[in-house]
């Protein structure tokens, strides 16, 4: 009985001998001369799989640069400071001069909004904001760790709420500052218009220049805010409506503080 695939001699057959010969290595010098080189000058053979690779490759440095959400103020690269911004949606207002971001990468070209959905809910949205401190302005303090209110510091906190709170804004961002929130000037449409929050807070009378012999930063528009915060000055807009000699600005509010607090320390002890 013949199998299949198997000559009709049986074993034995000519195929069968030549199997079993040893073979004979072929030296690299060898391989190489015998690659049929042709098949790799056609560009049809492999421009395609060029322009596949490319982009490939491109699309993830696309999506890794400007389309992958950033959770949290310690995932940003540093390379990314001073050289891209950030846009997404105010999901929360803290103080009169920083408020909680979360990332929308691509708004609603990339879905947000109608296909992905941003969160609303507290428990939602722990540890996937990013806490932004707007650049060159201090606003009054408000009343925490014991300490009692600045006058304006709730105007302050209730017009930055109603103007960005649930809107999307873009963060132009510099640096992280010592609590971890990252430093930014932050824009925002109204009526179409794109506005600067910082600087409309100065205009207002809302908000001081941020004072500091270091570290201030104001992102190249430090001479516009302070012309801006003199012109409220000269209006008495805000907190500079009272007496020039009862005003204490932020930076000295703060100051006061810090040298009041080892006093009261003593005395309750």
């Amino acid at each position: 009985m013949v199998w299949p695939f198997t000559s009709a001699s049986g074993k034995g057959g000519k195929d069968d001998k030549e199997d079993e010969l040893p073979r004979r290595p072929v030296s690299w010098t060898d391989s190489l001369n015998g690659t049929d080189w042709q098949h790799y000058k056609d560009p049809r053979n492999w421009v395609p799989t060029l322009l596949v690779t490319t982009t490939v490759l491109a699309s993830l440095q696309i999506y890794r640069s400007y389309l992958r959400r950033i959770p949290g103020a310690t995932h940003i690269q540093p390379s990314f400071f001073r050289k891209r911004s950030l846009f997404g949606r105010v999901t929360s207002v803290g103080d009169g001069d920083n408020f909680h971001l979360y990332h929308t990468p691509g708004g609603r070209l990339a879905g947000w909004g109608w296909l992905r959905r941003v969160p609303v809910k507290k428990p939602e949205l722990k540890n996937k904001t990013i806490p932004i401190r707007i650049a060159g302005i201090d606003a009054p303090e408000g009343a925490h760790f014991g300490r009692p209110a600045q006058p304006f510091s709730t105007d302050a906190l209730a017009w930055l709420a109603n103007y960005i709170l649930g809107r999307r804004v873009r963060a132009k961002i510099y640096k992280r500052d010592q609590y971890d929130r990252v430093v930014a000037t932050v824009f925002v449409r109204r009526f179409l218009i794109r506005r600067d929050v910082g600087l409309e807070m100065l205009k207002r009378g809302l908000a001081t220049t941020y004072e500091a012999k270091s570290g201030a930063e104001f992102g190249g528009l430090e001479e516009k805010y302070k012309a801006a915060e003199s012109k409220a000055k000269a209006k008495k807009r805000g907190m500079w409506g009272g007496k020039p000699e009862l005003f204490e600005s932020p930076r000295e509010y703060k100051t006061r503080m810090n040298l009041e607090e080892p006093q009261n320390n003593n005395a309750s002890s």
